[in-house]
């Protein structure tokens, strides 16, 4: 076989194989794009859990707090008309659509939208929060991704840490006297910043008592001891 022959040949071999990498190449990049669009919709996933995570832990937060509100009041001189500070103890009387609005307004901290499913279990102080993310997945070689928003959901509960411990024995009311006489002057009457006021009440909170004394500035008894918020399925 001649040179120019097998020269021809070389340049034939070369010119078949061409086109093959160029397809190799062009596969190997939609492969590198297609793994780029699911890391982007993957990290948006990511966000939008977070955004759901926060607003269902904001959600039993404001709930929590609303029941150390009611409970104090409960134990006030005054007690509010949402029930007696036992019921408050066991999670009962907070307002859950305050709660709800709350986690609308931490949803928008985190990048998802502001509308959101809120919604309330049947255990007291429970919340299912479903969210969408503010920012869609964007363009990609992969279809319909330039306006896909992701969703997640987050449910976190208020569980009661405390109940009623053993009350203090009232002392017993003396029998009454016999009727002074008209000129006698009545004796001192109660008066000062305990009248009226309650005795402190002990409760037993994770297997230890806590006593909270209504009498001291805000009970000196905090949220997160008398209730305990977490997320959950």
């Amino acid at each position: 076989m001649s040179r120019a022959v097998r020269a021809r040949r070389r340049t034939g071999d070369a010119g078949q194989a061409f086109p093959l990498y160029i397809t190799a190449v062009a596969a190997l990049l939609f492969l590198a794009l297609a793994f780029f669009a699911v890391g982007r919709a993957g990290a948006t996933r990511n966000g939008a859990q977070t955004a759901a995570d926060a607003a269902a832990l904001a959600a039993a937060q404001d709930y929590r707090d609303q029941l150390l509100t009611g409970f104090l009041a409960a134990l006030g001189p005054r007690p509010g008309t949402g029930g007696g500070w036992q019921d408050w103890l066991a999670g009962l009387g907070a307002d859950r659509g305050t709660a709800c609005r709350a986690a609308a307004s931490y949803a928008g901290l985190n990048d998802a939208q502001p509308e959101l499913t809120c919604d309330q279990g049947e255990e007291p102080g429970s919340f299912r929060v479903t969210v969408t993310s503010e920012k869609a997945v964007g363009r990609s070689v992969v279809p319909a991704t330039e306006n896909r928003h992701a969703k997640a959901s987050a449910k976190a509960v208020v569980a009661p840490r405390c109940t009623p411990g053993a009350q203090p024995t009232p002392t017993p009311t003396p029998p009454p006297s016999s009727p002074a006489p008209p000129s006698a002057t009545p004796g001192p009457q109660p008066s000062g910043p305990d009248a009226g006021q309650p005795a402190a009440v002990t409760l037993l909170c994770d297997g230890k008592a806590l006593t909270v004394d209504p009498r001291l500035p805000g009970a000196a008894v905090r949220a997160a001891d008398l209730f305990a918020v977490h997320l959950t399925d």
